[in-house]
């Protein structure tokens, strides 16, 4: 049931305290404060979380309330009347997803979860941002319920919410059949200027356009400020136009304040099929205070003691802090509402299961993440008969092969490049655009937009239901890395491919020619590494990176072409363990060298010059390594053998973990250079005769 709007009055000649800009900007006739109803009104509704925040933020000493001031009343509407959710079921397959783009104003968000009835209690509120609570500084997914994504560096939620859509889609379009329709639901976003201005929001709102996401809705907050203040100097795009160009639908000049125009705003945007829609609302940052709103002071930092006062009295909230009366606690409870939602699903989803048995099934099984049951022993028999077979082929060629061998089997795999196709090797014999309607449908021209297609990956993968895969040159990944961060961080299960992925891509020279680039991606936090050395290594680290359920993995691949390496039964099976002996010395290792990817067969070839006193370590993941039991690292780099060199085209600091001060690094020192790469390994002295006449002279 709809709540009244505000009782309407006439426009004041005098604003009140603090509303100076936001009634300028209204247009004649716009919501004013409304006078006392029996059922609290939508502006005391919106109050109880502007103050929410404003008293959280106060006690914290830190944050950011004058985003959930500004944004109060459109979030009002939105969660009381629009959001199909269930706060007694967080995860709730069918559940909207709101994304909060612009998540230093958390505590709107957490302010949302605490009245709408999520398992976030007044006393989580009290502690925010500090050690251990469930309201950090920014939302987290995997700290609080009911939060979809981590929303930390602006844009990010904004390509997260197009990935969420995006596996809306395509879910839809694969399990809905006529007369039950199971999936379907929208993504919604609040967004500010500083998402807008990011480079990401262009990149995601374009592809977003071109996949016609007509289930995705975003709020922009245009209050015109930013932390340096009024954005006219910085910040003068026209918006509306250019997401029109883009194409979505724009519904432009709400007042952000009026719930009616806002609601009206919403049933327009409902009314799309297939575009995505920004709906621009003109709002004041920190509106109601008498001092700060409409100005950058209220952006990141409380208000103050005297400010706080000013602004309740300007309000007319008569709480104390972390005060809401029982009938504003009533009104904003959605438990009931929540659970009658689920529960008309669930009868929707019980006749669909009994129709559609199979389909039920592998929809449930794909939203828990599981494999399909055999696909352990298909990937194990692929692995095996590679090992016999011995391709020589280069790593970014078997990964296609594994992608051909695994993707008919995991229906759920769902993947693209960023306008490298046929460089990456992405595409398969069943790939079929997203792009149109195909129930199967399952790969992803990105186009040139590494960062946004890393982004999406993430949303894919957060929405459930896909295990998503992107894929550029090594050297780009600059451009998505705090995407990979953010896959680390929040646990998401995504798998990022990288082809071209040392100085022997050869011709293209020091710009394309990754350098620093491996050891970038290794510090970055419970993110998997794979460089693999041949075919079966490279299937190994698919395998692994499908396999695993905690977070992302980056698969590494050459351009060049990687000789087989011989390995029995024992050692194929240690290379999921993430480095393992590849030659053994015959007795105890005098000298211990490690490699990764082509510098494999480099150090095969040095080992077998160098005699038998010689261990070859192949250490296609260090991340993988560094996690095994003690005494299997033992056992692989004995710690009484302190003679170790460590091969790797890429920059040496690394590896000094591995080899210490007394070891040796056969890598690059600076930036590689354009020509062939048989000429490239020798000019920068990572060769065979590098590697003895440095074993040689260790001491």
């Amino acid at each position: 049931m709809k709540r009244p709007g505000p009782v309407r009055t006439a426009v004041r000649d005098t604003p009140p305290p603090g509303m100076g800009q936001w009634a300028a900007r209204s247009p004649p006739g716009a919501a004013d404060f409304p006078r006392p109803m029996t059922t609290p009104s939508r502006r005391t509704l919106a109050n109880a979380l502007r103050f929410l925040a404003i008293d959280a933020v106060q006690a914290a000493n830190s944050g950011h309330p004058g985003m959930p001031m500004g944004m109060a009343d459109i979030a009002e509407v939105l969660w009381n009347d629009y959001l199909k959710h269930n706060p007694a079921n967080p995860r709730w397959a069918d559940r909207d997803r709101f994304v909060l783009s612009n998540g230093h104003g958390s505590m709107l968000q957490y302010g949302l979860l605490h009245l709408a009835g999520y398992d976030l209690s007044i006393d989580e509120l009290k502690r925010f941002r500090q050690l251990g609570s469930k309201t950090p500084g920014h939302p987290e997914n995997f700290v609080t319920d009911g939060i979809e994504t981590t929303t930390g560096p602006l844009g990010q939620g904004i390509a997260n919410a197009v990935g969420f859509a995006l596996a809306e889609k395509l879910l839809a379009q694969r399990f809905n059949r006529d007369g039950h329709t199971v999936v379907d639901h929208r993504t919604w976003v609040f967004l500010g200027d500083g998402c807008l201005m990011e480079g990401i929001s262009h990149e995601a709102c374009s592809l977003a356009g071109t996949w016609k996401l007509g289930k995705l809705v975003a709020f922009w907050d245009d209050n015109s400020i930013s932390i340096d203040g009024q954005v006219q100097g910085w910040f003068t795009d026209d918006t509306p136009a250019r997401f029109e160009a883009y194409g979505w639908q724009v519904i432009r000049g709400v007042d952000g304040h009026d719930p009616e125009e806002i609601r009206t705003a919403i049933d327009t945007a409902l009314k799309s099929q297939d575009r995505p829609v920004l709906i621009c609302c003109r709002t004041t940052i920190g509106f109601g205070s008498p001092a700060k709103a409409g100005k950058e002071s209220s952006h990141g930092a409380p208000l103050g003691k005297d400010e706080v006062a000013a602004t309740r009295a300007a309000l007319g909230w008569e709480h104390g802090p972390f005060e809401i009366p029982a009938d504003v606690a009533a009104a904003w409870d959605g438990r009931a509402r929540g659970q009658a939602a689920e529960a008309r699903w669930t009868e929707a989803w019980n006749a669909y299961a009994a129709q559609h048995p199979a389909l039920a099934a592998e929809f449930e099984r794909r939203l828990r993440g599981d494999l399909p049951a055999d696909f352990a022993a298909l990937a194990d028999a692929y692995v095996a008969k590679l090992q016999a077979d011995g391709p020589v082929v280069a790593s970014r060629k078997a990964s296609q092969m594994a992608i051909e061998a695994f993707a008919p089997h995991l229906p759920e795999l769902v993947g693209g490049s960023a306008d490298l196709a046929h460089s990456n090797l992405t595409l398969w014999t069943g790939s079929k655009s997203v792009a149109g309607q195909d129930p199967d449908a399952n790969y992803v021209y990105y186009g040139v937009r590494e960062f946004a297609m890393t982004a999406i990956s993430n949303g894919l993968s957060l929405h459930g239901g896909f295990l998503p895969y992107d894929a550029t040159f090594l050297v780009f990944s600059d451009y998505a890395r705090n995407a990979v961060r953010m896959s680390a961080l929040m646990g998401a299960h995504a798998i990022h491919v990288y082809t071209h992925d040392s100085i022997g891509l050869g011709e293209d020279g020091p710009t394309h020619q990754p350098v620093e680039h491996l050891a970038s991606l290794r510090y970055i936090p419970d993110n998997d590494v794979w460089r693999p050395c041949d075919a079966v290594e490279s299937a190994v680290a698919w395998r692994a990176a499908i396999a695993r359920r905690d977070g992302p993995s980056c698969l590494v691949f050459s351009r060049q072409n990687l000789p087989h390496q011989a390995r029995d039964a024992a050692q194929v099976a240690a290379i999921a363990r993430g480095g393992y002996v590849l030659r053994d010395s015959v007795g105890a290792p005098q000298t211990i060298l490690i490699a990764t990817g082509s510098e494999v067969g480099l150090a095969v070839q040095a080992a077998a010059q160098l005699g038998d006193g010689v261990r070859v370590v192949s250490m296609p993941s260090t991340d993988v390594f560094d996690r095994q039991d003690a005494a299997y690292r033992e056992a692989v780099l004995p710690k009484a053998c302190r003679r170790r060199i460590a091969i790797e085209a890429g920059t040496r600091d690394f590896w000094r973990k591995y080899v210490g001060l007394d070891g040796a690094v056969i890598g690059m020192d600076g930036y590689g250079a354009s020509a062939p790469a048989e000429q490239l390994y020798p000019h920068f002295g990572i060769t065979v005769d590098a590697v003895v006449a440095a074993a040689n002279g260790l001491d």
